[in-house]
């Protein structure tokens, strides 16, 4: 008989995960089939507890309430009532221990005093479930959703990181001032080190280009000379301040950039660089690809 593994049996069973009572059932094993079955029911309870703790977060102090909805579940039978029930309690599970769970660190990151509504989720959830009161269509909730994601994580990484954004802001203030910079209509300052002579690239143009990104504060977050060879890449398909400086610079050209946060990755955090932060990149356009 093929193994059927524990994890492909929840998926299987997943709707029936509860029983007709508190304790563990006695085992008789007279015949044959009694002991193929206990052995059977042993073998499929490896990495129970693990996958129980890990990815259910069960607290192991209540293993006899799990038994009992394990009775339950498993003596259900084809009862659809109690399937449907079960399953309700499973995917509520779910919502509490991982959604909602990851929901708020996505949005609130390391606070864990702030949370979303679980009461209104609740609401669109069932809503959405059974069609009963839907106050808009799913594609229109997903729009909402992420436009209100995006709205409320730039407010709380502004409330975290405001300081590094005003010291950002000081930042390019004073470098516009500095002698051989030179600003662009979208408010990126760039320095000419080595004036090329060949073409401009438009921004669908394959460029090779060798690059040093760091931050105000001189940390160095990216290099290809680091990785000893050049890169090619797409010309728009890289932060927007990155590509405004490509589409002006000759190839051949060396130039020490200025971009700001706006221009760069925001109220997003990427990697070493926090929100909000403006970036400097030495970029030397070597050619252009097909």
């Amino acid at each position: 008989m093929k193994k059927l593994t524990f994890v492909a049996a929840m998926a299987i069973a997943a709707a029936i995960f509860t029983s007709c009572g508190n304790g563990t059932p006695k085992a008789n094993l007279k015949s044959d089939i009694d002991s193929m079955s206990y052995a059977m029911g042993v073998s499929q309870t490896q990495g129970l507890k693990e996958f129980l703790v890990e990815r259910m977060s069960i607290d192991t102090t209540y293993m006899n309430d799990f038994i009992k909805g394990l009775n339950d579940g498993a003596n259900a039978g084809d009862n659809k009532k109690k399937a449907a029930y079960y399953a309700g309690i499973q995917i509520g599970q779910q919502i509490s221990n991982q959604m909602i769970v990851g929901i708020n660190h996505e949005i609130f990151g390391e606070d864990s005093t702030k949370s979303i509504s679980l009461k209104n989720f609740m609401a669109g959830f069932v809503a959405g479930t059974t069609g009963k009161g839907q106050k808009m269509t799913i594609e229109q909730a997903q729009s909402l959703a992420q436009a209100k994601m995006q709205e409320i994580k730039a407010k709380v990484a502004e409330e975290v990181y405001g300081p590094n954004k005003l010291a950002g802001v000081k930042f390019m203030a004073e470098n516009a001032k500095k002698e051989g910079v030179k600003t662009l209509d979208s408010g990126v300052q760039y320095k000419v080190i080595k004036e090329g002579s060949g073409p401009m690239p438009k921004d669908t143009s394959m460029v090779k280009v060798h690059y040093e990104g760091r931050m105000i504060d001189g940390t160095v977050f990216d290099s290809s000379y680091t990785r000893g060879e050049p890169v090619s890449l797409r010309a728009n398909q890289v932060i927007k301040g990155f590509t405004e400086a490509l589409v002006h610079m000759p190839v051949g050209s060396t130039w020490e950039v200025y971009i700001p946060q706006e221009l760069a990755y925001g109220e997003r955090e990427q990697g070493k660089i926090k929100p909000f932060s403006p970036l400097i990149f030495k970029i030397e356009l070597l050619g252009l690809g097909k």
